[in-house]
C-alpha cells in the first residue's frame, strides 16, 4: 500500500483571517468574491478547515497544523505554494508571486520537519523574488514522484530558469506546456487541471493548447504507469483536477465534496480501483481559488523514530 506518491504526513495552516485575495484576482480565474461579511467568511472557512483536519485524521493521515493569526496573509491556508519535501531529506522553499504570499513563509514549518523528520538540506529560491521571478511550489508543478517528471502549466507563477533550477537540484525532468481554461484564459497554476495519484492521473488534457504537447503529456503519464482519468472543463471549474492521493489507513484520495460530485461513475470506477475517495467540504475556502489539494502540503520525508 505504501507510496512514494501518497504521502502519510501533511502540514496545514489554520486560517483565521481568511478571505479571496485582492492581489492575486487579475490572473485566478478560479477565484470568486464571497457575499458574506468578511467575518462571517473567515467563521466560515475556519470550521470547513477544522472539519477537514479531523476528517484527515480519522483518515489515519498524520496532520501538522500551524495557526495563522497574520491579517495581511489571506491565502496561507495555501502553503502548497511556498514549500515542498522529496524523498532523501530535501526541502524547497520557493519564490512567490503576489508580495503578500510571500508573507506566508515561516521558519517554524522548517524547524519542525528538521525536528521530526530526517532533513538533510533545504534549498531556498525565494531570494529570486528579488528579481519578480516566481516558482510556487506545487501548484505551479505537478510532480510525479515516481517517473521523475515535473508538469508545469506556462505562466508569470513559473519562470523556466527557476523550473530547470528545481529540476536540475531535486533531479526531475520538466514538461512545460500552455493551458487556457474554456473561456481562454490562462491557466495560473497547473495543480487545478492536473493531479497525479499512484496508479492514475486527473488532467483535462483538452486545457494543453498545442496537441503535440498533449499527446506527450498523456505518454508519459502512461509510461509512468498512470491510467489517465481525461477530465473536462466543467470538471476543472469543479476543482476536480485539484486532489492529492493520501496514505491513512489505507490510499485516499483527498478532494472536495464539490469535485467528487462532479466525476462520472467511470471515472471513478479508474480511481476506486487505487485509492478510496475522501471528499472534504470546503466552499469557502474555495472562493479564493483553489481547493483541495492546494491546502495540503505532502510530507515526502522519513519520519525520525521516537
Amino acid at each position: 500500500m505504501k507510496s512514494i506518491q501518497a504521502p502519510q504526513s501533511v502540514v496545514m495552516i489554520r486560517p483565521h483571517h481568511f478571505c479571496s485575495n485582492p492581489e492575486t484576482r487579475d490572473d485566478n480565474a478560479f477565484q470568486t468574491l464571497s457575499n458574506r461579511e468578511a467575518a462571517a467568511t473567515s467563521e466560515a472557512a475556519l470550521a470547513e478547515f477544522d472539519q477537514a483536519v479531523a476528517d484527515l485524521r480519522e483518515a489515519g493521515v498524520r496532520v501538522h497544523v500551524f495557526d495563522d493569526m497574520g491579517t495581511e496573509t489571506p491565502d496561507s491556508v495555501f502553503p502548497n505554494n511556498w514549500f515542498s519535501t522529496h524523498a532523501g531529506g530535501h526541502v524547497a522553499i520557493y519564490p512567490m508571486f503576489a508580495k503578500n504570499r510571500r508573507l506566508e513563509r515561516r521558519y517554524d514549518v522548517i524547524e519542525m520537519l528538521k525536528a521530526e523528520y530526517r532533513v538533510q538540506d533545504v534549498i531556498d529560491y525565494s531570494g529570486l523574488e528579488a528579481d519578480d521571478l516566481a516558482l510556487e511550489g506545487t501548484g505551479a508543478m505537478v510532480l510525479d514522484h515516481m517517473g521523475r517528471i515535473a508538469y508545469t502549466v506556462k505562466s508569470n507563477r513559473a519562470d523556466p530558469v527557476i523550473l530547470e533550477r528545481f529540476c536540475t537540484h531535486f533531479n526531475f525532468e520538466p514538461i512545460a506546456f500552455e493551458a487556457k481554461d474554456a473561456q481562454g484564459r490562462d491557466v495560473y497554476h497547473t495543480n487545478v487541471l492536473m493531479g497525479i495519484g499512484t496508479d492514475y492521473a486527473l488532467v483535462c488534457l483538452d486545457m494543453i493548447v498545442d496537441a503535440e504537447r498533449r499527446r506527450t503529456v498523456a505518454n508519459r503519464l502512461e509510461e509512468s504507469g498512470c491510467e489517465v482519468v481525461d477530465l473536462t472543463h466543467d470538471q476543472i471549474g469543479e476543482f476536480a483536477g485539484n486532489a492529492i492521493e493520501l496514505t491513512g489507513h489505507k490510499r485516499r484520495l483527498a478532494l472536495s465534496t464539490r469535485a467528487l460530485k462532479s466525476l462520472r461513475p467511470d471515472q471513478l470506477a479508474i480511481i476506486e480501483k487505487s485509492a478510496e475517495p475522501l471528499p472534504l467540504s470546503v466552499p469557502t475556502i474555495e472562493t479564493a481559488g483553489g481547493s483541495v489539494r492546494c491546502m495540503i502540503a505532502g510530507i515526502h520525508l522519513t519520519r525520525r523514530t521516537a
